[in-house]
């Protein structure tokens, strides 16, 4: 009961600052680099995915971004702007699409509870294909170099961890303060972990994780920012939020992830 409720009230601090994100909408419309949205075709589905390209004159890596439990938004949709403008071919595909009202997708909710509602109740197999369609369609692509990698947050952090049970040919994954999969073992990719100090529900499967992935002999490197809480990444760059640990934390995991994607 205890545990429901510290949940019910971390979704609900999340949910006030997930929505309202013009900033992020602003920066996206202040960038110069080419955006454009996709639909992918796979089996009986089509999924919508937002991709932005690097400028450069050469072949280039490509990122899988995973979205929060509040379904593909501004700020996730500025994070892969902010990955092509480091030189990345970003793709952050809608897992809602087809799912929402009247055939849409995350934008087609307009209640905040259905949103997370539909996401919680996605199924396991469709997601995995989903995110394989969008992996092979962005791997293909001629402005690709071949290199995948994927990185997700929340709800996508722990969807990032399980695609890569799933995926053999990803070079990294990023997972974001999300949960763990049951079974480590298909694994061949490294596994990056971001977590915030200040969020016990997800930092308490570490250590058990850290253990599962030694024993499969598989790389796993769990960092923990102090102060920080669940979300940190949207909320260190959101404007409104006065928590300086979550800043930090955004700016120093930020620097982490760019530096390890250097080496895929």
């Amino acid at each position: 009961m205890k545990r429901t409720l510290a949940l019910a009230i971390v979704l609900l601090f999340c949910l006030i600052h997930a929505f309202g994100q013009d900033w992020a909408k602003q920066a996206l419309e202040k960038s110069p680099r080419h955006a454009e949205w996709v639909q992918i075709n796979h089996d009986n589905r089509t999924v919508s995915a937002f991709i932005v390209y690097p400028e450069s004159k050469n072949k280039a890596p490509a990122v899988v971004v995973i979205h929060e439990i509040f379904g593909l938004s501004d700020w996730v949709r500025s994070v892969a702007d902010q990955l092509a403008a480091q030189g990345y071919i970003a793709i952050a595909p809608d897992l809602l699409s087809g799912m929402g009202p009247n055939g849409g997708g995350s934008s087609a909710f307009t209640s905040r509870d259905d949103t997370t509602k539909a996401i919680s109740g996605l199924d396991a197999d469709q997601v995995t294909a989903d995110l394989n369609a969008v992996a092979d369609y962005v791997k293909k692509l001629p402005a690709s170099n071949g290199k995948l990698a994927v990185g997700g947050f929340c709800w996508g952090g722990t969807q990032t961890f399980r695609f890569a049970t799933n995926r053999k040919d990803l070079r990294a994954a990023f997972v974001f303060y999300g949960a763990p999969p049951k079974d480590v073992t298909t694994i061949t990719a490294p596994v990056y972990g971001f977590y915030g100090g200040n969020d016990a529900r997800i930092d308490a499967t570490i250590p058990a994780t850290q253990d599962a992935m030694k024993q499969a002999g598989k790389k796993y490197d769990p960092v923990t920012y102090e102060g920080a809480g669940h979300g940190f990444m949207r909320a260190g760059e959101d404007p409104n939020d006065t928590n300086d640990a979550n800043k930090k934390a955004r700016t120093e995991a930020w620097s982490r992830w760019l530096s390890l994607l250097k080496s895929i």
